[in-house]
């Protein structure tokens, strides 16, 4: 598995988008067009796309559908990204498909070197491995989140039955664009002919380009606070209880363990997708598969507790979009005595914005990067953190374990009620859920 795994990361990393589904269209008719067997749900946005794809997938388990979940990225191993049945693909069925694949994305990789093209990438590897397997499998319906945009991204050779909308808001501008309206339009493009569509909220300015989409391509879409949403929210132990306006029934008393409104909001759009999917909108879900669904969802990495004494969570935010959920679920969710960060960032993202947004809800800072070549390094990130935070407040480690020490000892500080905070990027929720022994995420 090890081989079959460094050999796929050599290729061109998932953020080197290559605008083109040729290459993953071509190897998928020498497949014989696996992703064709079976109907897709399709999730696309900047924000919470994970989390309710897990949410989806979850609740049409409890119905006894046989799922396919494809997520990304994977916070310890690929292999996580593609689930059978809830459970991430074993290594040997993992390395059994990918070589069934392989030949064929080696015919295509030399016929696009003729051309003086590139070979395909990690990701377009990745989703030629999951949809042969989830044909292979075979599943009932697999719920498929978007790498990276969707019209050029290489899951959109799947079309979707329903396309589903997460928050749409700046990021990756170096590949989807700078403006909202460039990022949504890219977005816009898993929407297919016929299909129906649930989305989020949205700025004005991106359910008009929605819904022009879905126009011109002859589908229905169906819009958050207008055709359902979340009516009732209670903070509980574990998570939150949560009545949901569907678009066919109105669900109450559903618990999600899951921290923060915006998941809330990610299990509202979650259950729109389910009516969507199984009644075309019209038909209710039943309340006791659907509570029991929600109950079971896990999302690892998105504002989970990972060690207690001194308590210590992750959280993958990467940009400013979702550090705003993060420090407002923070405030909703828990009542610490002291709250110390522990931040690396990639140097790409809008660091700045993602420190202003921490900076009233942590009591301290400690700065520092992680493995990644694409980490912004610890002095750069703490001078921006100095002029935020104020000098007295930040401490600069080189390094993340230490830096989780550090960080560890001034939330002790704070008695039985410190704590601490680790996010950034996914790579920082990812490096410190395998320091403390928590390297699973299925």
């Amino acid at each position: 598995m090890r081989e079959v795994e460094e050999s796929i990361l050599a290729r061109a990393p998932e953020h080197d988008l290559e605008p083109s589904l040729d290459r993953i269209r071509a190897v998928m008719e020498l497949l014989g067009d696996p992703q064709r067997g079976f109907p897709v749900i399709h999730l696309t946005g900047t924000n919470g796309k994970t989390s309710t794809t897990r949410i989806i997938e979850s609740v049409l388990r409890e119905m006894g559908l046989t799922t396919g979940r494809f997520t990304s990225p994977h916070l310890h191993t690929v292999r996580e990204r593609i689930a059978i049945a809830g459970e991430p693909i074993t290594p040997e069925r993992f390395v059994t498909i990918y070589d069934e694949v392989k030949p064929y994305v080696a015919m295509v990789d030399a016929r696009s070197a003729v051309d003086g093209g590139p070979r395909m990438t990690f990701f377009e590897v990745l989703v030629c491995v999951a949809y042969a397997a989830f044909a292979d499998a075979p599943v009932d319906v697999a719920v498929v989140e978007v790498g990276m945009g969707g019209s050029w991204d290489a899951t959109n050779i799947a079309d979707g039955a329903v396309s589903v909308i997460c928050p749409i808001d700046i990021d990756h501008t170096h590949f989807l664009g700078t403006t909202v309206e460039e990022i949504a339009t890219e977005k816009a493009g898993i929407i297919k002919p016929d299909a129906l569509t649930v989305s989020a909220d949205q700025r004005p300015e991106v359910i008009r380009i929605l819904r022009d989409r879905a126009d011109d391509v002859g589908a229905r879409i169906l819009v958050e606070d207008t055709d359902f949403g979340v009516t009732d929210l209670d903070v509980a132990v574990g998570g939150q209880v949560l009545t949901v306006r569907g678009l066919a029934g109105t669900y109450a008393d559903l618990f999600l363990p899951l921290h923060g409104a915006h998941q809330a909001h990610n299990a509202a759009l979650a259950v729109a997708a389910v009516e969507a999917f199984l009644g075309g909108g019209e038909q209710p879900v039943d309340g006791g598969v659907l509570r029991a669904g929600l109950a079971k969802v896990t999302s690892p990495g998105r504002l989970e507790i990972v060690r207690r004494s001194p308590t210590v969570l992750v959280d993958a935010a990467h940009n400013p979009h979702g550090t705003r959920a993060l420090a407002a679920a923070v405030r909703e969710s828990f009542a610490f005595t002291r709250l110390v960060g522990v931040v690396a960032v990639f140097r790409d993202k809008e660091a700045a914005a993602m420190l202003e947004i921490l900076e009233p809800v942590l009591d301290e800072i400690v700065v520092t990067r992680t493995t990644s070549p694409r980490a912004m390094s610890p002095r750069e990130l703490g001078e921006l953190a100095a002029d935020i935070f104020g000098e007295h407040r930040v401490t600069v480690v080189g390094d993340l374990p230490d830096a989780l020490d550090a960080a560890a000892a001034l939330a002790d500080e704070g008695g039985v009620g410190g704590a601490v905070l680790a996010t950034g990027s996914v790579v920082t929720a990812a490096e410190v859920r395998a320091l403390l022994g928590a390297d699973e995420a299925g």
